[in-house]
């Protein structure tokens, strides 16, 4: 994937692409539910769903090609690659974790899950639009593919620089254990 964003980026026709705020290449993750800020003592709750929602839910494939913006792509502000394979995989654990939250005291996520890697973000950068066409182009034939095995409880720093993210636990999918699974707080 960082190949493909340096292409966007080197292209001397597309100065704007250089504007846009590029995902870390290690932050890159598929978010399944975002809680937003969640009090300490509430993250054993989440931890506890996320493992609930994780034993339901067998491994699956997941295969990226192709790329666009939300909102649209001529008025981008999160930049994104598709997903085209393992979308409904990816849906059903949204839909398993959103139910386990709901029992747990969270609001029920009612918007429709759209599965998607972010690559970046475009708020406010004037010609967003022409980088996100031609990363769309160079995506075109993108075919990457990995299999989902694991749901990962992250927290977001969002201190100095870039947004890094924290594990704080992991659950693997259809309910096996991980050695030396540890929450962090």
């Amino acid at each position: 994937m960082r190949a493909l964003v340096d292409e966007i980026v080197g292209d001397p026709r597309l100065p704007e692409a250089g504007r846009l705020r590029w995902a870390v290449t290690e932050n890159l993750h598929l978010t399944v539910r975002f809680l937003g800020a969640t009090a300490p003592d509430r993250v054993p709750a989440v931890v506890a769903a996320t493992e609930s929602a994780a034993r339901t839910t067998a491994p699956f494939t997941v295969r990226l090609a192709g790329a666009g913006a939300f909102p649209a792509p001529d008025r981008p502000r999160v930049v994104w690659l598709g997903i085209v394979e393992g979308t409904p995989g990816l849906a059903a654990l949204a839909g398993a974790l959103s139910g386990e939250l709901a029992d747990r005291g969270w609001e029920r996520d009612e918007r429709p899950f759209r599965a998607h890697l972010t690559l970046g973000r475009a708020d406010g950068v004037p010609g967003a639009g022409r980088a996100v066409a031609a990363l769309a182009e160079a995506a075109a034939s993108l075919d990457a593919a990995w299999t989902v095995d694991r749901l990962v409880v992250y927290q977001s720093d969002l201190e100095r620089g870039p947004v890094r993210y924290r594990p704080l636990a992991t659950a693997l999918l259809g309910g096996g254990a991980l050695p030396g699974r540890a929450v962090l707080r």
